[in-house]
This record gives C-alpha cells, structure tokens and sequence, in this order.
C-alpha cells in the first residue's frame, strides 16, 4: 500500500528547522508569512518578548480583493511594511514559513521590500 505524504506536516518540519536558526528580536524582528487557500497573513514579531508588533492580512474589511493571488500578497506586504514603518522597524528577518520563497509568498517579500522594510 503506499501512503500519500502530508504535505503540511512536512511543510511544519521545514518551519521548526528554519525557526531554529532565525529569531526575531526588539532591534530586528521577525516578519512570519503564514498562506491558506484563500487568504495570505504576514505578522512582525518579537520572539524575545513573545509579542506581534504588526499584522496584515487579505482577511480585513478594508482590503477589497481576493486575497488567493499574487496581487493581494504584494499589497498585504505594502501593507505590513506600512505599518510598520509607522511603528519604527525598518529592519526585519524574513520567515517564510516553510513555504518555497515561489508565487504568493514571494510577491509579499517584494512589496515589502517595496513598502520600505530591509531584509
């Protein structure tokens, strides 16, 4: 019988390995990017304190498109990047979260990057 891999499962090992090297703190925090079906989230965190600086995600009332494609993700990182440059951070780690840096994932980079954020 064969048995079909989870693709999340391993996806979550390649978390664990990646969140064991990198960590966000106080002076450069740690932009997460978490990506449903539907929807894309990017949080800033500091994990010293254990606490979210920023959030943006597709999921808000104000954000007017499908949050399931490459466009949404670019504006969910000018978003992020907006904010938190209102709060001060201008310099972040990338958390890609397990995902290949490929498509949505990517898109949220650059338009960070676009938004002024340095990684």
């Amino acid at each position: 019988m064969v048995s079909k891999k989870d693709s999340n499962q391993a996806r979550l090992h390649r978390h664990v390995r990646v969140r064991g090297k990198i960590s966000g703190t106080a002076e450069c925090p740690r932009l997460n990017v978490f990506r449903s079906l539907n929807h894309i989230y990017a949080q800033i965190i500091d994990d010293v304190k254990g606490v979210t600086l920023v959030a943006a995600s597709s999921t808000e009332k104000d954000f007017g498109m499908a949050g399931g494609n490459k466009e949404a993700a670019r504006k969910v990182g000018e978003l992020v990047a907006k904010r938190a440059l209102e709060k001060g951070i201008e310099n972040v780690v990338f958390d890609r979260g397990g995902y290949i840096y490929h498509g949505r994932v990517e898109q949220l980079a650059e338009g960070a990057r676009e938004g002024g954020l340095k990684f």
